[in-house]
């Protein structure tokens, strides 16, 4: 139960709003002169729920036998929303588990992640309530590895390494190091980290690279993407041959005719194809069926 004073200490702020300028100056805080105060709804709570999820929570247990949780954000770009929602994930779970709560953001683009290192300042100038001061890791902080050796003693930081320096303009040397490393790992940690890092590199040139020099090391022929890789190969070198005989039978191909042949990376389909390339009519007569 709400005790007396307790509502007379916050009550009193509501019958004579402006209060709040001479608290102001006993605090030695110059918020400037009020000019108008409006006494807002008190429920702060959410009408509907609001979906919102942190990309990766982790409790951590200390030596010492404390607990924090550690919060992990991966940031593509910078968004001017996403300190609100950053300091709501916090305050959030500080409220639901009772432990100190940690923010890392990752990035992959230097610009977004200077951006995200800086500090913020939740409420007035004078008296910022909330400061969210999250930890940063992105290619501005992230050491480059091109040491087999080093990528060795810690695979995990390497591997993040490499994946944060993917935007990077000479990534051979990096890329090269972790395939040399790779190579006398065992395939249980292997195989996981090869895919990690072609799912890191997204569609930057770095992850064509790395596909090339997953492909053309035999060490890595149990790996999955070794495997996509190898099926891809199969799939162009099928379409060549289709292209190659309807050419040679002299069949106009249009450019959508030819698009859909070299767009396509079923095997079996480019088969078919490929089968009714040597007696089709005309270069559509392919994917008629019977």
């Amino acid at each position: 139960m709400v005790s007396a004073p307790h509502e007379a200490m916050h009550r009193i702020f509501q019958d004579h709003p402006g209060l709040f300028s001479g608290v102001s100056e006993v605090l030695g805080v110059d918020f400037g002169p009020l000019v108008g105060v409006t006494i807002l709804p008190t429920d702060l709570t959410e009408s509907r729920p609001v979906e919102r999820r942190v990309d990766t929570l982790l409790r951590v247990e200390t030596e010492d036998g404390g607990s924090y949780l550690l919060a992990i954000e991966a940031q593509g770009k910078k968004d001017p929303a996403k300190p609100a929602s950053w300091t709501y994930y916090l305050s959030y779970l500080h409220t639901k588990y009772r432990l100190p709560p940690v923010l890392l953001v990752v990035c992959q683009d230097r610009a977004t992640a200077e951006w995200a290192t800086l500090p913020v300042d939740i409420g007035p100038p004078q008296w910022p309530s909330i400061t969210l001061r999250p930890l940063v890791v992105g290619p501005h902080n992230m050491p480059v590895i091109t040491d087999a050796a080093e990528v060795r003693k810690d695979l995990a930081l390497a591997t993040l390494s490499l994946i944060t320096h993917g935007a990077d303009r000479d990534p051979d040397v990096i890329l090269k190091a972790m395939t040399t490393a790779l190579r006398e790992t065992p395939e249980a940690i292997k195989n996981p980290i090869v895919e990690l890092i072609s799912q890191g590199l997204g569609n930057l040139p770095a992850a064509a690279l790395w596909r090339k020099l997953v492909a053309v090391d035999l060490s890595f022929y149990k790996s999955p993407l070794s495997e996509e890789i190898r099926d891809e190969g199969r799939a162009e070198s099928r379409a060549e041959d289709i292209l190659f005989i309807l050419e040679l039978r002299g069949i106009d191909v249009s450019e959508d005719v030819r698009g859909r042949i070299t767009g396509c990376n079923d095997a079996e389909t480019l088969l078919g194809w490929l089968a009714r390339a040597l007696n089709t009519p005309s270069a559509e007569g392919l994917f008629e069926t019977t």
